[in-house]
């Protein structure tokens, strides 16, 4: 058991030291001038000009490198076989389609909720309206059942009632 931990230190110690390729500092852009395009977009730190065959850093800083540097129809980065004026043109019309997708699907939406009542809401409306029905029904139901008592009883309001103390 501790022979493994004493040789696990030891093989750590020795791929920190010696360093471990890839996990190294990265290979500088410009040593690979005058090489291939695959050879220099290998690291994706660096970016390919065709008109001169220069492997330069990428210009982190800024979004796009200056056409001082490279012309952006001349500048390759990621793969050969894609410019920069293709890309942005690419990126460009992917964005915009997406975002006409968008747009069209939140039109949709919004237009299918103001477009009236759905079935839902008519099945709800109607379950309301033979609901008042039923209670009107039933209300009136009591109004002569209880009409009936008072006739029974004598307590039947008269419609005059200021008559009654006019006689009196």
């Amino acid at each position: 058991m501790a022979t493994r931990r004493l040789l696990l230190v030891v093989a750590v110690a020795a791929l920190t030291l010696c360093g471990l390729p890839g996990l190294g500092a990265a290979q500088d852009c410009s040593s690979l001038n005058n090489s291939s395009c695959e050879k220099c977009l290998k690291n994706v730190t660096c970016l390919w000009c065709n008109t001169n065959s220069r492997c330069m850093d990428y210009p982190v800083k800024r979004i796009l490198p200056h056409t001082e540097d490279c012309a952006l129809s001349a500048a390759r980065w990621g793969v050969c076989w894609v410019n920069f004026e293709a890309l942005i043109i690419a990126m460009s019309v992917v964005g915009g389609i997406l975002l006409l997708g968008l747009a069209t699907c939140c039109y949709c939406c919004c237009r299918s909720r103001k477009s009236g009542p759905t079935r839902e809401d008519e099945r709800l409306h109607q379950q309301q309206e033979e609901r008042r029905a039923q209670s009107e029904e039933r209300r009136a139901d009591r109004k002569a059942r209880h009409d009936e008592i008072r006739k029974k009883y004598g307590l039947i309001k008269d419609d005059h009632a200021y008559s009654r103390l006019a006689s009196a």
